[in-house]
């Protein structure tokens, strides 16, 4: 697990994500602690055009969810996080609120992340309106190959990434970025560096931070996840409404995972009663 610190790689790096069209081949280039996204027009068009729904479909909310699988991730932990996500996503609360509102439904991607050209997309946005949608989608994350691992933290890139594929769905009513993670950046862009600026308008980042191997009553385990939780809220979340949920330890990765699915779609389903 990368403990707290800062970056010294100061040199340019490049981001590409995967799992989209090679046209949308997205890079970061950065230095002097300037990050700069190049994103052509066409790849966007083109991002656009084969992953968006249909456009008289009503979205209420855009969910694009980060996995961090860095070299702190071993093979059992991996699973515990994609399986408990898939868990997650199909309890029954957790379903209805997804599904309240079939007439404006969620788009829901998923992508593993590690290094700073280590991005895969898992899932790609997929427009979850009923029980059918939502089997599929579920089964999707089980059955998606495994991601190429890079041993660094890439936090910051990760964090761009989301950026970048939220912007494709700006038609959407609530547009929030979910990263998990069990350590801080330790390579590429910094998420203090990059600034509030950079956040696409009426985007929400939220966290949720991980202590490998936590159990209950372990106090130096709680003082990792303390510190790394507090990491988080500084650097990396953002938005209206912004929180970070926490997991203690992987096995408890599912049931962490849907308290923050679950604050954040009774969130909104609570805006949308006040309208």
């Amino acid at each position: 697990m990368a403990r707290a610190g800062r970056s010294e790689d100061d040199g340019a790096c490049g981001v590409v994500v995967t799992g989209l069209p090679a046209q949308a081949d997205i890079f970061y280039h950065r230095g002097s602690r300037i990050h700069r996204a190049v994103i052509s027009l066409a790849g966007v068009v083109a991002a656009l055009l084969l992953t968006a729904p249909a456009a008289n479909a009503a979205c209420r909310q855009a969910l694009a969810l980060g996995l961090d699988i860095s070299g702190s991730v071993d093979t059992r932990e991996y699973d515990l996080q994609r399986q408990g996500l898939a868990q997650a996503l199909g309890t029954d609360d957790v379903a209805r609120a997804i599904l309240q509102q079939s007439s404006a439904p969620i788009r829901l991607t998923v992508f593993e992340w590690s290094g700073p050209t280590a991005q895969t997309v898992i899932l790609p946005w997929t427009t979850i309106a009923n029980a059918d949608d939502l089997t599929a989608a579920r089964q999707r994350i089980r059955a998606a190959p495994r991601s190429i691992q890079d041993q660094t933290t890439a936090l910051g890139s990760a964090l761009l990434t989301g950026f970048a594929m939220l912007d494709t769905q700006a038609d959407c009513w609530t547009r929030t970025l979910d990263l998990s993670g069990d350590g801080i950046a330790n390579t590429g862009p910094r998420p203090q560096d990059i600034p509030a600026s950079r956040t696409p308008q009426g985007v929400t980042v939220n966290g949720l931070t991980i202590a490998p191997n936590q159990q209950p009553g372990q106090d130096d385990s709680i003082a990792d996840i303390t510190e790394l939780s507090a990491y988080f809220r500084a650097y990396v979340i953002r938005g209206p409404g912004a929180f970070v949920e926490t997991a203690l330890g992987f096995d408890n990765y599912a049931a962490a995972m849907e308290r923050k699915l679950l604050r954040e779609l009774q969130s909104l389903a609570l805006s949308d009663a006040r309208q």
